[in-house]
């Protein structure tokens, strides 16, 4: 804003007015006028200077400071306050000489814009003067003059800021000792333009009335004449005394100006507020000049008392104050009777209108300044004024403030005793003030306690305290008997009011508390005047004129001294100095009051059991605990109760009536019914016992007492009140050690205890304050010391700990949960308090059980939620505790010991499940963390220490993990075993109770995690052999089959909790671990050696590391099982070099065995066992090698023929034997796979008649597959099997030339034969076993077993005799053995493991073909007789389908059509599924095999059962929403993606790794030859499914599908072998177009068919091409009919276009069409039109005319309506 040369706004071509204006008057009068104000008075002001000549300024002024200069002048705000910043700036960073161009220009501008109306601009104004002084400093002086005044007025200013920035600014200029010389040097400019701007300026002078509004002038002007009048009044203070004078004058013209005078009364707060401030100064500085001008002041300060505005009432009463000091005659001006004392009555009966502590600490002041004339009659004037004083008390403003409460209180007392002092010996206003004006006064405040906070009692005893003390000192004065007389009077009435409010039965609650309040604080007056009032309110008696503030101090005269006051000095010291004794004129009274109240509240106690009074009474002993008051009260009583008593007991009574009070009336009150809060009686017990004369006497009484007077809950509260408070303790300490009392405690503890357990019959509030009892003599502490003796504490301990002990046995029928939760209580706050001193054993075993009972699941504690938590809490205090104490103390401790046995139990005890380890090693988690926080870093490796098992322990913990985790490393060929070692096994009662060893290993890693967590060591390599157990726990996990449930909970619960190798690993140093591991490897085999693999498999452990520990590889022999297992599970991870070392150094030794070394481990079974694993992974390519050794085979067999099991029963072979053998057959399978060098004939008969010979040991065994070696035994005589049946199976020409000549034929005629033979039955035996999973170990043999059944040829499946199996009633047509072959195997697409499947499906999927035949040499019998003819598939199959079809239901049923499920691989679910898919293929094969119309009767078949749509449905859940191949997903690159249906489904057996993708691409197989095989059936369904179902088929089927088979459907028709005799067909694979041409004689037809785009599910269009000699409504006929055909027949296009080719030839032929459907050949079923009208001879299909009679509910003839026979 403001710029005159910035772009401007379009059409605005001109600067604004102001600059425009300036430029014009600078050209015309070559000046710059210097506008001041506006008006008639601008004549006047020659004291600011105007500036002659613009270009003396361009010449003077740099260019920079001319530009800022111009934009002060500017009226817009912000342009103003950026320029005075900018000018700020530049005054700090320009040179001195540009800067001191500007001064003569600045008083202008400074005098101008410090009255600006915007506080941030006389803000800024004044921090830029301050820079622009710091930098020009001494030659400011030529322009101080023209300034100073508008300086002046800028430190007065409203706005703080403003002002401050004005002071540093003067400051700045100068120190303080020069700032009075400055200001008497421009002392007559400031005077004038103050006095000008007070007298002369008005609101429309100081603006422009045209351009500033009303109000903004207004304010300014206001404002203006504030700090003009505080500015005055800063003159007059800073002005040195000698330079007064020479403004006499000055002072006086202002003074004689009625106008400002009038400023006393002005309407504005701030401008009266700086008046009254003026004044004072006046009165202050000029006393001489106010007093002559008397006349004006008097009125104007004195008239204006009642003004209750907060900023004017401090300068107020100030300026009240000045004016009665300095003007002696100031009550002649003004009438004080009417004018000025009821304005001051009315402010202080109104509590001051809120500013009762501005105005009551001027109260005494103003009254000590009264001349007597004023005052007479003085007794009327005092009271009145001090009836106004109190009257401002029940003001509810004053009720609510305490400072304000305060205040009043505090002037009325200071006030009283100041007319108290002036009008002693007049007995009438003696008589007043303390009858009239004090009791009513204390009376008030008793009735009301909010009054009560005013420290009123303090007050009242600090006045009572000064007069006692007065008539003390000056006892013959007459003053002091007037004094004596005063405090009578006052003790009478005082007396009177506090009977009055006593003697009541209803008394009022507050007033009775006000009572007690009030004598407790007269007794004891040390506790006078808190200092928490300001120090203004102290008032001292020395002088009659108040410290209000350091001005004041100047000008106070010293009229009014006078003995009096110094007495009054000396005797408030005297008070506080001898404070503790009472002054015996108050004691006598007093003592006699007490006696009174206290007399007649026990009067009203024993008549009316007033509850009110007895806690009077209780208040009311507990301070004035003398025998004298209990004597008093007791009266005449006689002592009869006392005399039953022991003797001591007795004696006291006698001797002391508080004893004999006790019992004769205090025990009545305790005993009566019980209180809720009986503390007050306590209270009376403890006033009476201070009144015995020692120790020895109260335990005396006390122990007297709890033998049977007192209840608990009163030996509780005594006991409270002893904690609660030092000087009762010292009383009751004796008798709290005391035996009496220990006893008692002890007994109760073990009342309450079996109490509890036995029944929670009684209330809880009966147990809780006996609990209370128990917990607060346990916990509380007295200098490090227990309240009750320490023998008892422990003693209640062991009470409590033997309770728990028991409470752990309960069932949950006898719960105890209250108890628990007392102990809890009791014992937490006994833990939490006990600080320094040592536990004891018996705390400690507590603390076990404790431990004990939080780390135990709620299954066996049966405890809830809460009490858990809370034992939890009490636990860990008492390990905090114990953990804290000095020096050592904690080695000595048993908790530790004992709790670290306890867990090593808990886990080696196998009785833990997830849950119940869940919950210790959260327990064992808290108790570490806690054990942390020792000071001792050893703490803790100790401790893990002590639970660590030794070796055999862990030895034996190992021994007695199941052994089943062998099955799959033998069943893989990783490790080789020739014994039996199956002792252990899962039994079926403890399938919840994890193993000891996966508990122990798991709780020691949680140790080690948060021991590894800050950074603690631990010794003797406890942490790698930790981690090494660990490993070996999951490792065993990892390797089972079918891990229950409950053990795959504890491997995700090791995870959530963080327990895995790697964060171990990451945490500790683990250096040793890998040499440990490979020790115990090379010692025991087994699971070690699979633990190194596991490592280095998942790259924790590169195989360089793991080559140091095998550097010499002689070393690994001779073999051991350890050794062999070493190397077979590195073999994987091995270099060729290596391995070739192995296996030369196994060589040798298998040429010279004798039979037993044969078997042994360092014989042939170990060294072939080696072989075999370094062969299983490729790294032999030497044939010669392999040839050598298979010779060796055939040399051993030559020599020791029992060895090899052939054809026998394994019942009595060794397992030595076995393992040899399964090493052979692994050899030889691996052999067949990886030799690629021709055999000879010898080698080949060797190795098939073995293998027949085996499969005949394998299949007369059956019985033994329970044994694992048998079990491994099978399974690779089995794979040796399958290994022939492949490579024979996958023989090219090629390899065929090279095998001997008659191999081939004798494979195939005999030895495949064999096999077949053997594992068919096999087949079917196996499968009628329980245990159907495919992962069991007894199944294991299934996988090769049904892999070779897949390559079982067609023939002999046909030829295969099998058991007859028949159903009866089964509808068929098949012969008997392949209805048996299907009946045998169909059943078995259900069976739960998958490798039966798939074998099964292979084995029916060669069947299917031949099927159809069958049905179709039936045929004829399905005649047109029936109305719709349906035929169903095999019914075998059929069967089949409706109970998987059950099943299926079951499993995906309840999810919506569209929503992908994933069927969990090998579950039970994908079983069903997978059965499911595959009988469907099966159907769907058997479909395509059959003829167009055995295809009609099957689809019918179909359609009538439902079962398609049901497939469709299931089809939709099943596909994925994608169906790319995973691998192929990324290469986006790749125009067409591989997907589902592009990729032809190979079900394999063995292969396991696409088993997630196997259901999702087998249903996307089924889909797609059901689009094929059964288009129309398709459709059909399509067409009649809901909107949601309809849109997902089309968008998928559209997408993924029909592209696909409209590209086989084209091909089908390019490579099309059928020739139609008078028909062309051809297709164009890019328009997806087929043409057929059909000629016969002249006749030539031209028909195009057009597949959709979402072929099959939209309908096929068929165009016309070439027509010639055809009549158009014929025409249309065929085309209607093509297209009929192609929509409704289920096949391919070429199968339509023969179709329709049949029914025109039959045309041509003659044949009518049928009248119905006009067609000669059916559309559905393909039957001609047989069925004639007798009538009109017309025929029609057999198929329409039952359609017609049923649609149009009549029999007659659709042509002749004739009825129809």
């Amino acid at each position: 804003m403001g710029g005159k040369n910035k772009q401007r706004t379009k059409g605005n071509l001109r600067p604004s007015n102001s600059g425009r204006a300036a430029e014009l008057l600078a050209k015309e009068q070559g000046t710059v006028p210097g506008f001041i104000g506006f008006g008639t008075s601008q004549s006047d002001l020659g004291y600011v200077p105007a500036i002659q000549g613009a270009e003396e300024i361009d010449s003077l002024v740099d260019s920079d400071f001319r530009m800022v200069l111009r934009k002060l002048s500017k009226k817009d705000v912000t342009t103003k306050l950026k320029a005075m910043q900018e000018f700020g700036t530049m005054c700090t960073e320009r040179d001195t000489e540009i800067v001191k161009g500007v001064l003569p220009y600045w008083p202008r501008i400074f005098c101008k814009i410090s009255l600006d109306h915007d506080r941030r601009v006389r803000e800024a104004t004044q921090q830029a003067f301050e820079k622009l002084i710091l930098k020009v400093k001494k030659h400011l002086a030529p322009y101080l003059k023209s300034l100073m005044g508008y300086w002046l007025m800028a430190q007065c200013d409203t706005y703080t800021p403003a002002a401050s920035a004005a002071k540093d600014a003067f400051e700045a200029a100068f120190p303080p000792s020069k700032q009075p010389e400055a200001i008497a040097f421009c002392k007559d400019e400031i005077a004038s333009v103050l006095q000008d701007h007070l007298i002369k300026e008005t609101p429309d002078t100081l603006s422009d009335p045209q351009t500033v509004p009303e109000e903004e002038r207004e304010a300014k002007f206001y404002r203006v004449v504030t700090c003009s009048l505080l500015a005055l009044k800063k003159l007059l203070c800073l002005l040195p005394d000698n330079e007064l004078d020479s403004l006499e004058e000055k002072f006086k013209s202002l003074l004689s100006q009625n106008k400002f005078w009038k400023y006393g009364k002005h309407s504005i707060p701030q401008i009266r507020s700086a008046y009254f401030e003026l004044v004072s100064a006046l009165c202050q500085r000029i006393p001489q000049l106010m007093k002559e001008e008397a006349s004006k002041v008097s009125p104007s300060v004195l008239l204006s008392i009642d003004d209750s505005d907060p900023i004017v009432c401090p300068a107020l009463w100030e300026a009240v104050l000045y004016t009665l000091t300095t003007i002696e005659d100031c009550w002649l001006h003004v009438n004080a009777k009417k004018s000025v004392f009821p304005k001051l009555s009315a402010v202080v009966r109104e509590g001051g209108r809120g500013l009762a502590t501005v105005i009551y600490p001027y109260l005494l002041p103003f009254i000590s300044k009264l001349p007597q004339t004023i005052t007479d009659p003085k007794l009327d004037f005092f009271k009145n004024f001090l009836t106004s004083v109190v009257a401002g008390l029940s003001t509810e403003r004053i009720k609510t403030s305490f400072s304000e409460c305060s205040a009043v209180i505090s002037a009325f007392f200071e006030c009283l005793r100041f007319i108290m002092q002036q009008s002693l010996g007049e007995e009438e206003i003696e008589e007043m003030l303390v009858n009239d004006q004090l009791i009513p006064f204390i009376d008030a405040v008793l009735k009301d306690a909010r009054l009560q906070d005013g420290q009123l009692f303090n007050h009242l005893a600090e006045t009572l305290s000064s007069w006692e003390a007065k008539a003390d000192v000056e006892k013959d004065d007459k003053k002091a008997h007037s004094l004596d007389k005063v405090l009578l009077n006052f003790w009478e009435r005082l007396s009177e009011i506090c009977v009055e409010k006593i003697n009541e039965p209803e008394a009022d609650v507050k007033s009775v508390s006000g009572v007690s309040n009030l004598l407790q604080v007269l007794q004891k007056p040390k506790s006078s005047l808190k200092s928490n009032k300001k120090k203004v309110g102290k008032v001292r008696f020395a002088d009659e004129l108040p410290e209000s503030n350091k001005e004041n101090e100047k000008c106070v005269s010293s009229e009014g001294e006078n003995s009096e006051g110094s007495e009054l000095m000396t005797e408030t010291s005297l008070t506080h100095n001898c404070s503790e004794l009472i002054s015996p004129l108050r004691k006598k009274p007093l003592e006699d009051l007490v006696c009174k109240l206290a007399m007649m509240s026990f009067n009203y106690v024993n008549e009316q059991k007033s509850e009110q009074h007895l806690r009077f009474l209780s208040t009311l002993l507990s301070s004035f605990s003398s025998t004298q008051v209990f004597k008093m009260l007791l009266g005449d009583e006689k002592q009869s109760t006392v005399k039953a008593k022991p003797l001591e007991v007795a004696r006291l009574a006698q001797k002391n009536p508080a004893v004999q009070f006790l019992y004769q009336k205090l025990i009545g009150w305790l005993n009566e019914d019980p209180r809720k809060d009986a503390g007050f009686l306590v209270d009376i017990l403890y006033s009476a016992l201070r009144c015995c004369d020692n120790d020895m006497e109260r335990k005396y009484i006390l122990d007297d007492l709890i033998e049977g007077d007192l209840k608990w809950n009163s030996i509780l509260q005594v006991i409270e009140k002893a904690c609660s408070s030092s000087d009762k303790h010292a009383l009751v300490t004796p008798w709290l050690k005391g035996e009496i009392l220990g006893e008692k405690l002890t007994t109760l503890a073990d009342h309450l205890c079996s109490k509890d357990l036995e029944s929670s019959g009684s209330s809880e509030s009966y147990f809780s304050e006996r609990w209370a009892l128990l917990s607060l003599v346990l916990s509380q502490h007295v200098k490090n010391d227990y309240l009750i003796g320490e023998v008892y504490v422990e003693r209640i301990i062991v009470k409590l700990h033997e309770t728990l002990s028991k409470g752990k046995e309960l069932s949950e029928a006898e719960n105890n949960d209250l108890s628990v939760s007392f102990i809890c209580d009791v014992a937490y706050n006994y833990f939490s308090s006990a600080k320094g001193c040592l536990l004891m054993p018996s705390s400690e075993d507590l603390l076990l059980t404790l431990f004990q009972l939080c780390a135990q699941s709620k299954e066996k504690t049966h405890l809830p939620d809460f009490l858990v938590c809370k034992l939890k809490n009490t636990w860990l205090s008492g390990v905090n505790l114990l953990i804290h104490q000095t020096g050592n103390a904690y080695k000595q401790s048993t908790f530790l010991c004992l709790s670290a046995l306890w867990l090593k139990n808990q886990v080696q005890s196998s009785s833990l499940d997830i849950k119940s380890l869940q919950v210790l090693l959260s327990a064992v988690d808290d108790l570490l963390n806690t054990l942390l926080e020792s000071e001792d870093t050893n703490l803790l490796g100790v401790y893990i220490g002590s639970v660590m098992p030794s070796n055999s322990e862990w030895e034996k913990m190992r021994q007695s993990l199941p052994m089943q985790w062998l099955h799959r490393p033998l069943l893989e060929g990783r490790l080789s075993l020739n014994y039996e070692c199956f002792k252990t096994d899962f039994k079926e009662q403890d399938t919840k109770k994890l193993p000891s060893h996966l508990c122990t290993s798991a709780l020691l890693s949680k140790m080690v995690l948060v021991a590894l967590k800050k950074e603690i060591v631990l010794e003797n390599n406890e942490l790698e052999k930790i981690i090494a157990e660990l490993l070996y726990s999951l490792q065993w996990y990892e390797e089972l089959d079918n891990p229950p449930v409950f053990l795959t909970g504890f491997c995700e619960m090791l995870q959530k909790m963080n327990i895995t190798y790697d964060n171990l690993r990451g945490l500790g140093n683990t250096s040793g671990l890998l040499q440990l591991l490979f020790n115990r490897s090379m010692e025991n085999g087994t699971l070690w050696s699979l633990i190194i693999a596991k490592l280095i498999l998942s790259r924790s452990v590169s195989s360089d590391e793991v080559k140091r520990h095998y550097r010499r590889k002689e070393g690994f022999f001779p073999l051991t099982e350890g050794n062999m297992h070493t190397i077979q599970s590195l073999c994987p991870f091995l270099s060729k070099e290596d391995k070739k070392e192995f296996i030369a150094q196994c060589i040798p030794p298998l040429l010279a065995w004798t039979k037993e070394d044969l078997c042994s481990t360092n014989g042939g079974f170990g060294h072939l066992a080696i072989f075999n694993s370094c062969l299983q992974t490729r790294s032999i390519d030497d044939g010669e090698l392999l040839h050598g050794i298979l010779k060796i085979l055939i040399s051993w067999k030559k020599d020791h023929e029992d060895v090899f099991l052939f054809s026998c029963n394994l019942s009595e072979v060794s397992p030595e034997i076995l393992g040899v053998n399964i090493e052979i057959i692994r050899f030889l399978s691996l052999f067949l796979k990886y030799c690629s060098s021709p055999l000879a004939e010898s080698e080949w008969d060797f190795i098939m008649c073995s293998m027949l010979a085996w499969l005949e040991t394998t299949s007369e065994n059956q019985a033994l597959y329970s044994v694992p070696l048998v079990q491994l035994f099978a399974c690779v005589s089995c794979d040796l099997a399958c290994e022939l049946s492949a490579f024979f199976d996958s023989a090219t020409p090629d390899t065929i030339g090279n095998l001997p000549v008659n191999l081939i034929s004798e494979w195939k005629e005999f030895f495949s034969q064999g096999i077949h033979s053997l594992l068919l039955p096999l087949l079917v035996t196996a499968t009628e076993s329980e245990d159907k999973s495919e992962t069991s170990f007894q199944n294991a043999m299934l996988k090769p077993m049904c892999e070779t059944l897949t390559y079982i040829p067609k023939d002999q499946l046909l030829s295969q005799k099998l058991p007859s199996r028949l159903v009866a009633g089964q509808k068929t047509n098949l012969p008997e053995y392949l209805q048996t072959l299907l009946n045998t195997l169909a059943p078995l697409l259900l069976y739960r493991a998958r490798p039966v499947q798939i074998a099964v499906y292979h084995m029916l999927y060669k069947l299917m073909p031949e099927l159809p035949q069958y049905d179709q040499d039936n045929l004829k019998s399905y005649g047109d007789e029936e109305e719709e003819p349906a035929l169903s598939p095999p019914a075998a199959l059929m069967s089949l389908l409706s109970t998987q079809e059950d099943l299926l239901e079951n499993v995906l049923g309840c999810i919506p059509v569209g929503q992908i499920v994933t069927i969990k691989p090998l579950s039970e679910d994908f079983c069903y599924v997978l059965g499911y898919l595959l009988t469907w293929k099966l159907i769907l094969t058997f479909f395509k095999a059959a003829s167009s119309q055995l295809r009609a009767l099957y689809s019918m078949y179909l359609r009538k059962t439902k079962s398609l749509n049901k497939l469709l449905y299931h089809l939709f859940r099943l596909m994925p929403e994608n169906p790319t191949y995973a691998e192929t997903a990324v290469e986006l690159s790749n125009k067409d993606p591989k997907t589902f249906f592009t990729e032809e489904l190979q079900l394999s057996i063995r292969e396991t790794s696409t088993l997630p993708y196997h259901i999702p691409h087998l249903a996307c197989s089924v889909y797609h030859m059901t689009l094929k095989d059964l288009p129309a059936m398709v459709r059909l369904w399509w067409n009649s499914s809901e909107k949601r179902v309809f849109n997902i088929v089309d968008r998928f089927t559209s997408k993924y599908v029909s592209n696909v088979l409209s590209f086989q459907e084209i091909s089908s028709v390019q490579t099309s072998t059928q020739l139609f005799n008078g028909m062309t067909v051809k297709a164009r694979a890019t328009t997806r177009e087929v043409m057929a041409t059909y000629t016969i004689e002249d006749i030539v037809i031209e028909l195009i068919i057009q597949l959709p785009s979402n072929y099959p599910l939209g309908s096929i269009t068929v165009e016309s091409g070439k027509r010639v000699g055809v009549a158009v409504q014929q025409w249309r006929n065929w085309m209607l009919q093509l297209s009929t055909y192609l929509t409704h027949q289920n096949g391919s296009i070429m199968e339509g276009l023969a179709l329709w080719k049949n029914n025109v030839d039959k045309r041509f032929e003659g044949v009518e069409d049928c009248m119905i459907c006009f067609s000669v050949i059916h559309g559905f079923n393909y039957s001609l039109p047989k069925k004639a009208c007798r009538t009109c001879k017309k025929k029609f299909h057999s198929a329409c005319l039952y359609k017609w009679f049923t649609s149009s509910n009549k029999s007659t003839c659709p042509l002749c309506r004739e009825t129809f026979f």
